[in-house]
């Protein structure tokens, strides 16, 4: 079941195109990350599911309804979504139970409970916010975390079908973003909401999401569950941007083995459980810093010979960076397993 559709949408500014017919699912009470650099339309793709923009062509369908096309849209009060900006967005006149009541008298559709006892319901909002008893409090009484609950309390209060978040905790520290994180998860979880959440923070989308739409230029580069898109990218690009990737050189004998350039023009081959067909053309395999394993060399070892030139330590593990040939790979390695500068190592490749 969908909480919304997006079909064959475009969206152009004049003679720029933001959106290049784009298709997407938001299942019911899916958490879906939309992920890509600035510029890359995620934005514009939550303001056309909120209501703010109209679709230069397709459809845009919410609870089954048709909500937007070419020909126009309902606005945002009809189409019973949440939104959290990051800028919060709050009325700096009225207080914490002000704003959060907001949506009750003025969304179109609010369970009609929510209506004859506004105050039981945004005191049940605030306890699950964390902000219970601030009802009487002012936005200039209120901390960046705080001010930032109350805008959540405020788009949930009416219980959406969908909940939209552009970038809602790239304005607070980097502590409180972690906080934060836990909180719009657990309400997640107590609510079922459908969720749309925009963010460049590839952390944050790996981290929450059910599914991570990676965007790119207006168009969807990938989207899938956030280990598909970590350990199985479709893209140069996907590899790329989400997480740290090394690409390594060689050609393909056949879709299930890579042979690496070596040293003196030899060939290592290595077997790949899935298909890498889109990195074919490119020559490259992508592999992760974490599914590289370093061994102790000893003279007479067979496989992929590097030597350490430098060493993080992150905590729990080791960020070694390992030169092969021309080419220097990111391994990342148990604190237990340790290796020196200078020190020569097998790489063994896991795929």
């Amino acid at each position: 079941m969908n909480s919304a559709r997006v079909a064959g949408v475009s969206k152009k500014f004049g003679s720029v195109t933001a959106l290049h017919n784009l298709d997407l699912q938001i299942g019911q009470g899916e958490f879906v990350a939309l992920l890509g650099p600035s510029g890359c339309g995620k934005t514009t793709l939550l303001r056309l599911l909120a209501g703010f923009e109209s679709p230069t062509s397709g459809e845009i369908w919410i609870n089954h309804e048709r909500v937007a096309d070419a020909d126009g849209r309902k606005p945002p009060e009809e189409r019973r979504i949440g939104m959290v900006f990051q800028s919060f967005a709050l009325w700096p006149h009225l207080n914490v139970y002000e704003n959060v009541a907001f949506p009750l008298r003025h969304q179109k559709q609010v369970p009609d409970a929510y209506k004859k006892d506004p105050r039981a319901r945004v005191a049940q909002m605030l306890e699950m916010v964390g902000l219970g008893g601030m009802e009487e409090r002012f936005p200039s009484q209120l901390s960046g975390g705080q001010k930032q609950r109350v805008a959540l309390a405020r788009a949930i209060v009416f219980n959406p079908t969908l909940l939209l978040m552009d970038e809602p905790l790239s304005s607070l520290d980097a502590e409180l973003r972690m906080q934060m994180r836990k909180e719009i998860q657990y309400i997640h979880r107590e609510l079922g909401t459908s969720i749309v959440y925009v963010t460049h923070d590839q952390s944050e989308a790996l981290g929450m999401a059910d599914k991570i739409v990676v965007m790119k230029d207006g168009r969807v580069e990938q989207a899938g569950t956030p280990q598909e898109i970590y350990y199985a990218p479709e893209s140069l690009f996907v590899a790329k941007f989400v997480g740290r990737s090394n690409f390594l050189k060689g050609s393909w004998s056949n879709p299930h083995t890579f042979l690496l350039d070596k040293v003196g023009g030899q060939t290592q081959p290595i077997p790949v459980s899935r298909d890498y067909a889109s990195f074919h053309a490119h020559r490259v395999l992508p592999v992760r810093p974490d599914q590289l394993k370093l061994k102790a060399w000893h003279q007479g070892s067979d496989g992929v010979v590097g030597k350490v030139t430098h060493v993080q330590f992150q905590g729990r593990e080791l960020l070694y960076s390992i030169q092969v040939g021309e080419e220097e790979w990111e391994v990342v390695s148990d604190v237990n397993e340790r290796f020196s500068y200078d020190e020569q190592v097998l790489v063994e490749v896991h795929v």
